[in-house]
């Protein structure tokens, strides 16, 4: 759910219901036709079948943060008393210590904060027995200063879909949005190549 540099993905277009060969209305004298199409009471107008639109409403928050601390430490100590008779008795006693001491502390912190909201329209691609559907769809804009578009894809409950044919986003199953662009201002927004040159050469 990133704003993506790479080009714009195929296989989001919108799926169109399948063609029913027009056939002629038996003359049975009644006005009501079902095979004309028809809302019924229970279900009403809400999307259900493979070429439905409805619409995503995007509410993405993620706030994600990490912190790791670790610390060490370690003493260690040596000594030796020579006789006090003898060949060693000269020896000094303090010339026979030793010590040692090492230590170690380590911080580190992570944090990252992300937004996406807005709305897409998509369709039913695929009716599943188990009462889910896979949507898929996308948004183009053309602006003066380039192109913009919005791709989502994902897989969601009929039941989840509301009156206004709208389901939000949390609610869908292995959703993949992909936001992106292209033209001067996203040409803008990205780093030389002779900035990225140096980058990779410099030490520092």
């Amino acid at each position: 759910m990133a704003k993506s540099k790479q080009p714009k993905l195929t296989g989001f277009e919108a799926t169109l219901p399948a063609a029913t060969p027009a056939q002629p209305r038996p003359a049975d004298g009644a006005i009501f036709n079902a095979a004309l199409g028809y809302a019924p009471l229970v279900s009403g107008n809400r999307a259900r079948a493979v070429g439905d639109p409805l619409t995503i409403a995007l509410i993405e928050n993620t706030t994600t943060s990490k912190t790791a601390t670790s610390k060490t430490g370690r003493d260690g100590g040596f000594s030796l008393t020579p006789p006090t008779a003898g060949p060693l008795a000269f020896l000094n006693p303090d010339a026979l210590k030793a010590s040692g001491q090492s230590s170690f502390k380590g911080d580190g912190s992570a944090a990252q904060t992300s937004s996406f909201s807005g709305t897409v329209a998509v369709t039913i691609a695929e009716v599943r027995p188990n009462g889910t559907a896979l949507v898929k769809g996308e948004k183009r804009m053309m602006l003066s200063q380039g192109h913009e578009w919005i791709q989502f894809s994902g897989i969601v409950r009929l039941a989840d879909i509301d009156a206004n044919n709208t389901v939000r986003s949390p609610q869908v199953a292995d959703a993949r949005m992909e936001y992106s662009g292209k033209g001067s201002i996203q040409r803008a927004s990205r780093e030389g190549w002779l900035s990225k040159f140096f980058n990779m050469i410099t030490p520092f």
